[in-house]
Formats: C-alpha cells, structure tokens, sequence
C-alpha cells in the first residue's frame, strides 16, 4: 500500500515549517499533511512502506522517550481496544498514572494519546507537533502520520512521567511504528482475517506478522488461537525466547454467562496463575466475547505483580468495573435508540451481533451499515444479516476508502433477501433508519470507525441545536 510520487511531493509542498505551528488548528494540519495509510486506498505494498528505520531515527533525535516509560503492548486482530482498556481501567484503580495510545480515533485525534482517559492537550499536542517537526527536518525525513502520532504518545508519556502506558499496535505487529519498544509485557488477542492485502492471506501468515512484537525474555500472553495461529504464535516465542503463557493452557481460567438485577446479562471470569487468583469477577464490558479479553487483562495484570507493580485487590475490582470504551456497543440517543459499533472485520460484526442479541432488547433492528471498500465485503455482509431486519447501506464522508454503497447493496441483493436501502450520506442513512423504527425498535451503526465517529459528531450537534432553541 502506497501513495504516488505525486502526491507525496505535493503533501511535502504543503506542510508549513516547524517554526510557523504555532497554534492547534496549524499542527493539526501538518499532522494531516503527512501520509496517511489508514485513508488511503489500497495501491500496493512497497517495501520502503512500512519500516522502523524512520521511527527509531526520529525518536534517536528526541531523545529515545520510550526508553524512560514502562509499558504493555498489545497486538492481535479483534479485540486489542477491549484489552487495552481493561488493563489501563484496572492500572488507573489502583493509583497509577496510566497512559494509552490507540488506534483509531473517533472525532478528535487528540482521543488517540490519553492518560488516565483525558486526551493531550491542545497545548501540548501543538507544542509536540511542532518539535516532531522540527527533529523530522534536521534529521531529513519525512514521518507519516501515524509514525508522528506515536513519537508524540511516547514524549508525552515520557515527559508527564506516566507510571505505565499500555500501546495499542496500529497495524500487523512486526513492522508497527509501536514495535520499537521493549514492553513489560506483550500481548496477542484474536487473529483472524483483516488487512490480507498486507500481512497476508494465511492465519500463519496473520499470526507471524502479529508475533512479531515478541521480545527476547520479555512475556508474552494469548489466549486458545485456531491451530495454525497456535503453532506460529508458539514458534515465534521460541525464535526469540520470549516466554510465552497461554490462556486455558498455561493460565487456569473459565468464564459463565448469567444475568443478574444489578448488572444485568453479563460475563464472569475465573483466572488463577502461580501467584493470582482472580475470582468470579464480572466482565465490564457486553458480550461474550469480552469474556476472554477480561482473562487476558487480568493475565497481564498478573505478569506486572511479578514484574514489582502492586494492586490492592477491592481497587483492582472496583478499577475494572469502571471500564469504557466508546465506540463499542455504545448508546448514543434515546428516542429513537441508536447503538454504534466500530466493528471492521467479520469476526467483529459476529460478535456484535451476537451481543446486541444478548444484551439489548428490541422487536426490530435496522442497521445502517458502510465499510472499507479492502474489507472482506461478502463475509461482513452475511455477518450483519444475522442479526438485522433492515439494511441501509451509506458511506462516511471522510473516509476515502469507503466502500460504494450501490456496491454493497448488490451483493447484499445476491445473497439475501432481507429488506435493504442505499442513503449516499450517513444523516439521510440516519433519517430514513428513523422513519423505520418504533419506540421498542433499534437502530444500529456499524462497519467502520469511520461512521461510527462521523454518527456521534453529527448526534452530538444536533444536540446542541435542539438545547440552543
């Protein structure tokens, strides 16, 4: 995947000298000047695309700040934004100054570098930008855009003298810009097919690219993975003598599904190493599916005690309870009731399904759905049918890689025969999704974190225009 010669020039052309980002709206620009991989449309994969050797060249001259800041990292195909909260949510309860960096954002980029879940100031995010800028030029090169992003998490994270951070990779493992860090821990959450046209076409192929963010002697946890990804996950361990501690295998654990007055339909997990025992504790997130995301926080949390880090247990309880993560199942509006979702892949939209089923009453569900056009298109589509009445098929207007709608609706017409609509812009998609449903009914957005954030952008001004009347 790469942009054109063209195009990289006139990104160049454009980009104001470090001395002129002076206020948040100039570094914003800059950082969105640079190439972006995650908006670009599919071309091919170079291999001068994607490397480390810009990163560490750009984190040499300032100073190496993930040197200075403790950290877990996370990779893996779904569920990584589950983990990663969990783990902070449950670091933050017990009194540590936590850091996060994820990936995507939803509305404000600021969202992506977060400590203690308040995004980087605009102050700080402009001062930031502007010396990344700076250091890029006396070092001649270029940094794309998620390479400045995560320059500035770490020198943030550093500077702010986070106690831990906990690093989402962006893509694959072996090549991420995060992959220049020596974490306390590593770790691997699901893998399944997603971004084929660049880690491969295999699971093998997926899991060897994911496994790459093993370190020599440094842990390294998972959870039961189909047989091929297994035996990858474990070879790679080997190669680089990364002790490697299995989910069911190597870490006792168990989960139950039940329901209850206070909480409602929810999980409760069961995990107990050498030196922990995590008992019954109720996952924080719906679905089930959370259940084994839960497991491996709590396996993390485990592999930082040995590691010196203390955690009261009544905090640690009451620390992942309090876990959030927008954009995943999360209710937006009332009347009528709007649910969004950021799921990408299949395995995503199947669980999504599965835990609206399982968590959200309703009589009908309409989903307005739009992807990414390198998306596994046929498979998303037989997923969302499972679970939907009604399709309507838009598109994110910010969002280049955005599948045609049309598109989707002719081969959603191919093998289904549910009800289905086109709307070209997400508010018509959302204003003829309301005209569908009734007060019992639900409306839910999905596909893309895309639409996802354009939804909640576009629901949270209408709010403010109905309050300012």
């Amino acid at each position: 995947m790469a942009t054109t010669t063209s195009s990289r020039r006139g990104s160049r052309a454009r980009r104001a000298p470090a001395a002129q980002i002076t206020t948040y709206s100039q570094a914003v620009r800059c950082l969105y000047d640079r190439v972006n991989y995650e908006r670009m449309r599919v071309i091919r994969l170079d291999a001068g695309s994607f490397k480390l050797d810009r990163m560490e060249t750009l984190l040499k001259v300032m100073g190496n700040p993930h040197e200075h800041v403790r950290m877990v990292h996370v990779a893996g195909t779904v569920g990584k934004g589950s983990t990663v909260a969990m783990i902070a949510s449950m670091l933050e309860g017990c009194g540590y100054a936590v850091g996060q960096f994820t990936s995507p954002h939803l509305i404000d980029v600021r969202e992506r570098i977060t400590i203690n879940n308040q995004p980087i100031s605009r102050g700080d995010f402009t001062d930031l930008m502007q010396r990344i800028a700076s250091a890029a030029a006396g070092a001649a090169i270029e940094p794309t855009f998620f390479e400045v992003l995560t320059a500035m998490a770490f020198k943030h994270f550093a500077e702010q003298a986070v106690d831990i951070a906990v690093i989402e990779a962006g893509l694959g493992g072996r090549l991420d810009s995060t992959n220049v860090i020596r974490p306390e821990v590593s770790v691997i959450t699901q893998i399944d097919y997603d971004h084929t046209h660049l880690l491969g076409h295999g699971l093998d192929e997926i899991a060897r690219e994911k496994a790459g963010i093993f370190k020599r002697g440094v842990p390294a946890l998972t959870h039961q993975q189909p047989p091929a990804v297994a035996e990858v996950l474990k070879q790679c361990a080997s190669e680089v003598d990364a002790p490697l501690r299995v989910i069911s295998e190597d870490i006792e654990y168990s989960h139950r599904f039940g329901s209850t007055a206070a909480l409602g339909p929810h999980s409760r997990v069961c995990v107990a190493t050498e030196t922990s025992e995590f008992m019954h504790l109720a996952v924080p997130l719906p679905g089930e599916h959370q259940a084994i995301n839960c497991a491996l926080a709590l396996a993390v949390i485990d592999a930082l005690q040995r590691c010196g880090l203390g955690f009261p247990e009544v905090a640690l309880h009451e620390g992942l309870a309090r876990t959030s993560l927008p954009g995943r199942m999360e209710l937006v509006w009332d009347r009528p009731r709007i649910l969004v979702d950021g799921a990408h892949n299949p395995a995503a939209l199947g669980a999504l399904m599965r835990s609206v089923g399982a968590h959200v009453p309703y009589d009908s569900m309409v989903c307005v759905f739009g992807c990414c056009e390198d998306k596994d298109i046929p498979t998303m589509l037989e997923k969302i049918s499972l679970g939907g009445d009604k399709m309507i098929f838009t598109r994110a207007k910010n969002n280049p890689r955005a599948a045609d709608p049309y598109e989707l609706q002719r081969q959603f017409a191919e093998q289904n025969g549910k009800m289905h609509q086109v709307a070209p812009t997400l508010p018509e998609a959302l204003d003829l999704a309301s005209q569908a449903v009734g007060r019992d009914d639900l409306i839910c957005v999905t596909g893309s974190f895309y639409l996802v954030g354009e939804t909640k952008k576009y629901l949270a001004d209408l709010d403010r225009r109905r309050k300012a009347r």
